[in-house]
């Protein structure tokens, strides 16, 4: 069995910050990731990185190393390829897997950064495309589809930020929303309704990915249940995020959504347990400067509660 003061579950920007911040202050501390190298989401940013404050960065993998260079330069202790699976709350002690592996993990304080997933369409025909390895970016893959027709899932800002994308390098974009109300920008509304090349598809739902060795097609319904045919080369579902809450959820409040609710400190409602990053921020509020800065904040109010200092 090991033991930490502190155990911090998810290697994104929230936790790397938060183990940084341990570090520093010489807190006893283990950070898991499941994944085999820390970093979280930043790997799946392939855009520029200019909103950080006095790093930019090419793509999300250079920041990912700056990240990870950091937390090993101040000897951050951490395990990749380990996943969380059991929280035993009466006990104060994490289940967690490497290789098929099980170890127990005490701990005295929590941090949960184990982000959010993208939600998926949960249709027929979804798990065998991405099963194929059908997954693009717009911002990188978007040169393989000149001259094809393509299907982009969504209404938010991501939906129409891709659509444009793969427009401006010459797909015909099929923009397909559940209604006629979206949540995506103005400037991005415009801009996806100036292109001659992208459709605009409201109150339609994917019924069905049809394809065996790749993607030929969508089946759609409207809301008046009327249902059509799209011969697509490929599906980009960009329908937002759902967070990873469900491992700590018998502990910790969550909204309708399944976020934890956890305050300006990351404490929740459970005396032991921090949330931070995009497991409790909605996606109006996710980024890279709000998930580092929520791990120094938790950090840091643990690090006063061991020190017996009043903490808020």
């Amino acid at each position: 069995m090991l033991d930490a003061d502190i155990l911090i579950i998810g290697g994104g920007p929230a936790g790397i910050s938060a183990a940084i911040w341990c570090s520093r202050l010489g807190m006893d501390h283990l950070l898991v990731e499941e994944q085999q190298m820390l970093g979280g989401q930043l790997g799946l940013i392939h855009n520029r990185i200019i909103d950080y404050p006095g790093l930019q960065a090419e793509n999300g993998e250079e920041m990912r190393r700056y990240f990870v260079r950091h937390a090993e330069s101040l000897q951050c202790r951490y395990r990749v390829n380990t996943r969380a699976v059991k929280i035993d709350a009466k006990r104060k002690v994490a289940v967690a897997e490497t290789g098929g592996l099980k170890t127990q993990i005490g701990f005295r304080y929590l941090i949960y950064a184990a982000g959010a997933v993208r939600r998926k369409l949960g249709v027929p025909g979804e798990k065998e495309m991405f099963s194929r390895g059908e997954t693009y970016s717009a911002t990188k893959d978007s040169h393989l589809f000149k001259g094809k027709s393509v299907a982009v899932v969504g209404g938010g800002d991501r939906a129409f930020e891709g659509a444009c994308l793969l427009a401006e390098a010459g797909a015909h974009v099929y923009l397909i929303h559940r209604s006629e109300r979206f949540r995506a920008r103005q400037a991005y509304l415009s801009r996806a309704q100036s292109y001659r090349n992208i459709r605009i598809l409201p109150n339609m739902r994917v019924k069905t990915i049809i394809g065996e060795n790749q993607t030929e097609a969508v089946e759609l319904i409207h809301s008046s249940g009327e249902s059509c045919f799209l011969p697509v080369s490929a599906v980009f579902v960009r329908i937002g995020m759902e967070p990873n809450s469900g491992l700590v959820q018998d502990v910790a409040g969550t909204d309708a959504d399944g976020y934890i609710v956890s305050d300006g400190y990351g404490k929740t409602e459970c005396e032991w347990l921090y949330a931070i990053g995009d497991n409790c921020l909605g996606p109006l509020y996710s980024s890279i400067a709000g998930a580092a800065g929520q791990g120094a904040a938790a950090a840091k109010h643990i690090a006063s509660r061991l020190a017996g200092v009043p903490a808020r």
